[in-house]
């Protein structure tokens, strides 16, 4: 069932599994404020019942990053241009920027689980998208690159924290600071990329996974999924009482004891 398609993303809902595409593949799914506001409506539209949400992309390239008009004098139509953005007060500056970030934070909402299934080109912030997902799975022709900084600007779209998470400090900075590109094999060994397999077999290797993931109970997941996600912000100490508060909650739950 389709629930949502326009502005270069289509989002489809079969039962647990949803799928939002960018759908774009003829400008090789260049990304614009309008396809953030598609993608942040996306996230809000989901089905109570979902609890895979699989991100992917038509075409050679997952996402080339932003359309380059927005660089031009008159920028994107019907947007803000960088200069209007940059003579713009830091308030509305960053509540524009905070707008834009929407589209990428809500994958990693603990009542779901979020996978990129990404395929040649993730550059910019199709690279930055490709990191808001939980897990990436990678055709053996990906490549992700980190262009920001090239252009004098700095990666905004909440690629930084996960980049970080993933690689450490000082791969993140001179893969950010250099701008080159990642490939598969260096994806997988890092950790980018949680599975790489060949093109033709990208789209299957995803839907494996999203049926394994089907597989536990989904309160479960959930508290797990919150486990780890705060795991990093804890002290050891502190990620025990968590582990212990949440399967409290397990075990009663599974006994049929309510709160």
């Amino acid at each position: 069932m389709t629930l949502l398609d326009k502005d270069g993303v289509r989002l489809a809902v079969d039962g647990a599994v949803a799928t939002v595409t960018l759908s774009n593949p003829a400008k090789r799914n260049v990304q614009s404020p309008a396809l953030w506001r598609a993608l942040t409506e996306a996230g809000r539209i989901l089905p109570g019942d979902v609890r895979v949400v699989v991100l992917r992309a038509e075409g050679k390239s997952f996402s080339a990053g932003l359309d380059k008009q927005a660089f031009s004098p008159g920028g994107i139509d019907g947007e803000l241009s960088f200069a209007d953005l940059a003579h713009a007060s830091d308030e509305t500056l960053d509540e524009a920027i905070a707008g834009f970030q929407e589209a990428f934070v809500w994958w990693r909402r603990p009542d779901l689980i979020s996978i990129a299934a990404v395929q040649g080109h993730a550059i910019g912030a199709g690279f930055q998208l490709a990191l808001a997902a939980d897990v990436r799975v990678c055709a053996d022709d990906v490549q992700f690159a980190m262009r920001e900084t090239s252009l004098g600007l700095v990666p905004d779209l909440t690629g930084t924290h996960p980049l970080v998470a993933i690689l450490g400090y000082s791969r993140a900075l001179e893969i950010c600071a250099t701008g080159r590109y990642v490939h598969a094999s260096e994806a997988e060994r890092t950790g980018l990329a949680n599975l790489v397999v060949p093109a033709a077999e990208l789209d299957g290797a995803v839907a494996d996974l999203s049926a394994a993931l089907l597989g536990a109970p989904r309160n479960a997941v959930v508290e797990t999924k919150a486990l780890l996600q705060g795991a990093v912000g804890h002290t050891y100490e502190e990620q025990c009482a968590a582990e212990r508060a949440a399967q409290t909650r397990r075990l009663r739950d599974l006994a049929g004891i309510g709160e």
